[in-house]
């Protein structure tokens, strides 16, 4: 894909992306794609999907105790828990306000550990990493952000997103549709978002202004980015996805030059 060439002028040392399908033919690739990044928060899907593993093996469930008082596994992966950002503190009830929260991913993992007796590392390793395929990819500490990984094992998770082996249909339906609906909140790096609309893990494009994706992008487009300039998103509509991976911190290099490469992937796409 020519679009993917727009990287090379991007204000980074290193970076690499890819696009690819649902059934998990990679459309187009560009730089080191085997070299592992820091993933920063794009860390923070591939923990939700081991929870969502843990859920349908029946370890926990979503709407049982978590957290806070009156907090649920559910509340924890859609951002509604309550839990400050960096903080294991009650800033608001659950279920009120979308507060963006490390904590939250933090309390969750240890919460999925203590349920299964398998370190969190290692669950995710075994729910999710081994069975892609993905030996690139490991979790050395926080689930909400201290993942590292390549463009190539992020093809496969991008893959599995839009065709999923490892969980049923409907609970990735689930877990890419709105959760706790109507709830204002921080988007990091975008402001206040009203609504800020989260699924169980996933941010969620709907009608976000400004955001991280294309102008173009659909409402339904689904994904996250992080701090260490990464992102994965995947449009539904446009029936693909893509991931890319940088060594620059995020900022507003960034809010530049990520949309317009969405843009630019998706116009593509189209032709």
């Amino acid at each position: 894909m020519q679009s993917l060439r727009m990287i090379e002028n991007w204000p980074v040392d290193t970076a690499a992306a890819a696009v690819v399908r649902a059934d998990g033919t990679t459309v187009g690739a560009h730089g080191p794609v085997e070299h592992r990044f820091p993933l920063a928060s794009v860390t923070k899907p591939l923990a939700a999907y081991a929870a969502l593993v843990a859920v349908e093996e029946g370890a926990v469930e979503l709407d049982e105790p978590a957290g806070p008082a009156g907090s649920t596994v559910r509340h924890l992966l859609a951002h509604t828990s309550g839990l400050a950002f960096d903080e294991h503190r009650s800033m608001a009830e659950p279920g009120t306000r979308r507060l963006y929260s490390n904590a939250g991913f933090e309390v969750l993992g240890d919460h999925i550990a203590k349920a299964t007796d398998i370190p969190f590392a290692d669950y995710l390793r075994e729910a999710v990493l081994e069975p892609l395929g993905m030996t690139a990819t490991d979790l050395a500490g926080s689930p909400a952000k201290d993942g590292v990984s390549t463009v190539a094992d992020l093809v496969r998770f991008a893959a599995e997103l839009q065709a999923p082996r490892l969980l049923s249909p409907e609970t990735v339906a689930g877990a890419t549709s709105v959760a706790f609906p109507g709830l204002t909140g921080i988007l990091p790096g975008y402001g206040h978002q009203r609504p800020n609309d989260w699924g169980l893990g996933f941010e969620i494009r709907d009608g976000k202004s400004p955001h991280w994706t294309g102008a173009s992008s659909s409402p339904r487009t689904f994904g996250h980015f992080g701090q260490s300039g990464t992102f994965l998103w995947v449009d539904p509509a446009a029936g693909a996805a893509c991931v890319a991976l940088t060594d620059r911190a995020f900022g507003p290099w960034a809010t530049e030059v990520w949309p317009a490469l969405t843009d630019a992937v998706l116009t593509e796409l189209r032709s």
